[in-house]
């Protein structure tokens, strides 16, 4: 795109620094050190992708030099699920019924009061970390572990209960310009069953009638409306429960997984990453077509646990249609029970002339590519 790149990270053997015009290790955390750095260098915008360790860095940062983006308030407002979710009741964005708390104790009351199944996740975290179904079976010694994971898991120490919307998934790729919101695609996700939900895989354009469509996007648009986001990229996450679509939560970001990086701009033909560069930079917005969309779908290697023995057939991987493959494991490593994304095994990335047509070829390389465990 021809700007010259600043990339910032804690870990000097971070990947990306090496791309970077210049790399920076720092303590992306710390918004007095990123501040300065900011500041010393100059920069005319900043992003955070796929990402929210740092979201109120990124704010804070946009605050203090005047940038285009989120402020740190919308920051930690999109990052704190309570927060949000109060911001979606505040504005009758559709949100299920939801309690935070820090004590197990009052968590275990209040999950008493909600009719039927909860969720428990952190109010703070991504991945689908922490993240677990209960229902009204579970003892209190059972949910006393699963509370404690979920606090665990959370960068502020306490813990959502939240009313279970049962049904299918879907995310919502989308671009803030000023205050206008431009929809760029709609995904369906295929997560795994109760009770971590962990994301097996994403596919595009979505397959869902044109009424649950429409749905799932005007859902979208009330949340990002409640939040408030402006000049960002946003990844919105909702459910449809009998027609109705709720709100899980809204990244003011790009979401992870390949989907805004990779599948949006195969699907539709648009770059989101670079969208999202020149919104930071205030830069008007070019979404014309670059290329001639097309069906595409990801899913995850989710071997059974154990020590990876072998890896057979992964010529498969080299095939038509496959736009991108890896296997994250090699023999020797160990597989451990899919609790969250990052204990996934691999990936493969599969184009076509429609969206089934591959999520149909990348399922069957999911079944076809076998890490063998023991």
């Amino acid at each position: 795109m021809g700007y010259y790149v600043l990339a910032a990270d804690g870990n000097p053997l971070a990947v990306g620094l090496k791309y970077a015009d210049k790399p920076i290790v720092a303590n992306i955390t710390s918004e007095e050190e990123m501040l300065k750095i900011a500041r010393e260098e100059m920069i005319d915008g900043v992003i955070h992708p796929c990402s929210e360790v740092a979201m109120n860095v990124m704010g804070r940062i946009n605050d203090e030099l005047g940038l285009h983006g989120i402020s740190r308030n919308t920051a930690l407002k999109a990052t704190n699920k309570h927060s949000m979710r109060k911001a979606f009741e505040a504005y009758g964005a559709p949100s299920p019924k939801f309690y935070c708390t820090a004590n197990v104790d009052e968590g275990w009351r209040l999950f008493q009061s909600i009719e039927g199944k909860a969720i428990l996740k952190p109010s703070r975290n991504s991945g689908s970390r922490g993240v677990s179904e209960i229902d009204k079976s579970l003892s209190y010694d059972g949910f006393k572990p699963l509370f404690k994971r979920a606090k665990e898991e959370s960068r502020d120490d306490s813990v959502m209960v939240e009313e279970f919307v049962e049904g299918p998934e879907f995310s919502v790729e989308i671009i803030v310009w000023n205050k206008e919101i431009i929809i760029l695609q709609v995904t369906d996700k295929k997560t795994s069953e109760a009770p971590f939900f962990v994301e097996l895989g994403h596919s595009q354009p979505s397959l869902f009638p044109k009424e649950i469509v429409e749905a799932v996007k005007s859902a979208a648009v009330k949340g990002v409306e409640a939040l408030g986001l402006k000049d960002c990229a946003a990844h919105a996450e909702v459910k449809v429960q009998n027609g109705k679509a709720y709100l899980m939560e809204i990244g003011a970001r790009l979401g992870g997984d390949f989907i805004s990086t990779e599948l949006t701009h195969l699907s539709t033909g648009i770059d989101m990453v670079a969208a999202a560069i020149n919104v930071s930079l205030g830069v008007k917005l070019d979404l014309k077509q670059k290329a001639e969309p097309q069906g595409v779908a990801i899913r995850y290697f989710t071997p059974k646990p154990g020590i990876v023995k072998a890896i057979n057939n992964t010529e498969l991987l080299n095939g038509p249609g496959i736009y991108d493959a890896e296997i994250y494991v090699k023999p020797g490593d160990e597989v451990r029970e899919v609790k969250s994304s990052l204990d996934r095994s691999g990936h493969v990335i599969v184009t076509a002339p429609s969206a089934q047509e591959a999520i149909d070829k990348a399922e069957e390389l999911v079944e076809k590519v076998k890490i063998i465990t023991a």
